[in-house]
């Protein structure tokens, strides 16, 4: 029955004639989904010269659940999960449309995986505010995939590498988060970045274009800038879901990189 159900979603989402790229989106604060910035140029230019996905599946650093879940609801609402920020950002709204078709054949995809189809959910503002940006008209339907925050990150590169077969399909995945998240000890005054900071945002840039992603996945033993740029790792294993469907012959760029306000690391990566 199940075989039955792939085949069946396989025919509504066709193979295509070209592989999609994935993408790597370092968000930042939600402000960057009002304020015209160099990051949200770069997002901006980035979805003008992807070629127009059929759908999209966001991997947002914004929701962590126990054991892995893909929202299938028709019309997701726009959550704003955060406080603080002008009145202007809570009034934002994304209304993409949903699939639950493309929740269910991401679901069958991962195979013997437990993927709840979830209902209680929408698009948080890490899938959100990048997506504003990238197709303004909210005219693509968009499908988030939690992360389960009870596996550890070879768990998550793994389960990213399965989802290959979609890029074929036209469906571009996103990952949203930061390579260094440390709100801690953010500076909220000086746009400067922290010498650990930079440090690992660079050992992280130098290990993507060697394609050396076992220090990547095994983030903790690359020191104490490590230690410091990942006290929690929901913001940093994104990344991992989309350098997990690199190809052996895909080029990987950076559209945008930079650490703002001490501690956060706006780089953002494209495979293929």
């Amino acid at each position: 029955m199940a075989q039955d159900t792939l085949q069946s979603l396989a025919a509504e989402f066709p193979d295509t004639d070209r592989t999609l790229p994935a993408v790597f989106v370092g968000h930042g604060s939600p402000m960057n989904a009002i304020e015209d910035n160099s990051f949200s140029a770069a997002w901006r230019e980035l979805g003008r010269s992807l070629p127009r996905p059929k759908a999209i599946l966001c991997i947002s650093a914004h929701w962590v659940t126990r054991g892995p879940q893909v929202t299938a609801m028709e019309r997701p609402e726009t959550i704003h999960d955060f406080g603080g920020f002008p009145q202007e950002l809570f009034a934002m709204q994304y209304p993409a449309p949903g699939s639950p078709a493309l929740a269910e054949f991401t679901r069958q995809t991962l195979g013997t995986e437990s993927v709840r189809l979830a209902k209680d959910w929408g698009l948080d503002h890490g899938a959100w505010s990048v997506l504003a940006r990238m197709y303004p008209e909210a005219d693509v339907p968009v499908v988030q995939l939690s992360l389960d925050g009870t596996r550890p990150p070879e768990w998550h590169y793994a389960l990213g590498g399965q989802l290959q077969a979609l890029r074929r399909k036209g469906i571009l995945i996103v990952g949203s988060g930061n390579v260094v998240h440390n709100l801690r000890l953010i500076s909220w005054e000086d746009n400067h970045a922290f010498d650990w900071a930079k440090e690992f945002d660079d050992t992280v840039e130098r290990l993507i274009l060697a394609r050396d992603h076992q220090p990547l996945i095994h983030y903790e033993t690359l020191g104490q800038s490590a230690r410091l740029a990942i006290p929690t790792n929901e913001h940093y294993l994104p990344l991992l879901y989309i350098l997990a469907l690199q190809g052996a012959q895909e080029p990987v760029r950076f559209y945008c990189e930079g650490v703002t306000m001490g501690s956060l690391a706006m780089r953002c990566v494209q495979i293929g």
